[in-house]
């Protein structure tokens, strides 16, 4: 039998089942029904019908001349069904639209897309004036908010690649690369980072993770406010904490 750990709340079949998908997945050709049983332990009676049930939902394939099991491209095309970005959407929108009304300002969410920083959802603010950037825009990954924290919580080795495709990266002199090495480092252990937009002046932009650092997933969140709405620096820092906050809400839904 498997010696897989179970629970009280286990069900047979379908552990039959997820037992024989792991099982051929491991395989590099077809197994008999025997062969299959022999490999976990089971008699071939015990995993027959669900052989058949696997097989007549797509699950599996059955050469009709030998009769062994390989399994289909049905979970590799449900498995690609899964987008990264539509899963962070789904679990990040709600908790932005909510920031959103609490500190009267958009935000965004920026994920890495071929070496820059891509704006992949926005929560638009209900205030009567507002900034709006659209989903799709691409901004530099080495000197946008967003992007910085982003290279800042990459492996070292996505780092390096990303600072090489950055055109601007190499005209920099080694203090200023020593620089950013250090403003990335601080922006790690902060958590935070917060500067004058490059692009808009009176404006303040301020972006945090979502994830993990070095995760397979990560995101930045972020705010661009107009200084003017901001008011003293005590909201500042009320906005920079609602948006920490947010941000870990969003990283533990998304099981981060």
């Amino acid at each position: 039998m498997s010696d897989k750990p179970t629970s009280k709340y286990a069900v047979p079949a379908l552990d039959k089942g997820l037992d024989i998908l792991e099982y051929l997945a491991s395989q590099e050709l077809p197994r008999s029904q025997s062969e299959i049983a022999q490999g976990l332990g089971r008699s071939p009676n015990e995993i027959f019908r669900v052989l058949v049930g696997l097989e007549a939902r797509g699950y599996l394939l059955r050469d009709e001349t030998s009769g062994r099991y390989r399994i289909s491209f049905k979970l590799y095309n449900l498995s690609r069904s899964i987008s990264p970005i539509e899963q962070m959407r789904q679990c990040a929108l709600p908790y932005m639209e909510d920031l959103a009304v609490k500190i009267g300002q958009s935000c965004y969410l920026c994920m890495l897309y071929q070496s820059q920083t891509m704006v992949i959802i926005q929560a638009r603010s209900h205030s009567p004036v507002f900034l709006h950037i659209t989903e799709g825009s691409l901004f530099s990954t080495r000197t946008s908010t967003s992007g910085k924290v982003l290279l800042a919580n990459s492996n070292s080795a996505v780092q390096a690649m990303l600072l090489e495709h950055d055109a601007g990266f190499s005209s920099l002199n080694d203090k200023q690369q020593v620089h950013l090495s250090k403003e990335l480092l601080n922006i790690r252990k902060s958590g935070l980072c917060v500067q004058p937009n490059s692009l808009i002046d009176g404006v303040t932009d301020v972006a945090t993770l979502v994830g993990q650092p070095e995760g397979k997933v990560i995101a930045a969140l972020a705010v661009s406010s107009l200084q003017t709405q901001l008011g003293k620096q005590v909201e500042q820092d009320c906005l920079n904490k609602q948006l920490k906050e947010t941000a870990q809400i969003i990283t533990e839904q998304l099981g981060c």
